[in-house]
């Protein structure tokens, strides 16, 4: 049993959504997200940094949502969401996973840290340059979309996984709507019968 140590409206939502295409057998540990359990012994011995989520499978242990994800697919994948190694669109797909992360999550988690812990008149130029970098992230997005599919195509790939969050932390830090095409792909996202039962598993995880 995959064990997903997670909280609302962070990445374990990644990997939640990856067993869910899967069909993965998997179970979700809330995660007490206050700082006094976070810089706690017992968490900091799973997640040194503090940060969630983190994953076990079996005795194995690890964190970093994107980490996890490779890790499932070349586990348990058998060839699904992703293409072959070696390929050009496997290039193309490692493009989008990792941009996913380090170019456009980054700016968001950027403008989340200064609204969160800086008070200063410098706050709100920083939060508007994010706010910049995050608007041309997005329409790198609508730039490599076509009007149907997914980011490689027709295909569904674990790289609208990883992009996929990141969108929603995009719908709900930003002002600025997401353009066109961009918009209609995350509709199409939310409509996937497993990205609605992980919604549901992050609900039932959380009552």
């Amino acid at each position: 049993m995959i064990e997903v140590f997670h909280a609302p409206r962070t990445r374990g939502y990644r990997v939640i959504w990856l067993c869910e295409e899967l069909s993965l057998p998997y179970r979700i540990v809330p995660i007490d997200m206050s700082p006094t359990y976070r810089n706690s012994e017992e968490w900091r011995a799973l997640s040194p940094t503090g940060k969630v989520p983190v994953m076990r499978d079996g005795e194995f242990t690890m964190y970093e949502s994107c980490a996890m994800v490779q890790y499932l697919l070349a586990k348990h994948g058998s060839g699904r969401l992703e293409p072959a190694a070696g390929t050009a669109e496997h290039g193309r797909y490692l493009q989008w996973c990792w941009f996913s992360e380090a170019t456009f999550a980054r700016p968001l988690g950027e403008i989340v840290n200064h609204r969160r812990a800086f008070g200063d008149a410098a706050q709100q130029l920083i939060v508007d340059e994010m706010a910049g970098r995050a608007r041309s992230c997005a329409d790198a997005v609508e730039g490599a979309l076509g009007d149907e599919g997914y980011l490689l195509g027709e295909t569904f790939t674990a790289a609208d996984i990883m992009l996929g969050y990141t969108l929603k932390i995009y719908q709900a830090l930003m002002e600025t709507p997401l353009p066109p095409k961009t918009n209609r792909y995350w509709e199409r996202l939310l409509g996937r019968p497993a990205h609605a039962a992980t919604i549901e598993a992050e609900k039932r995880a959380a009552a």
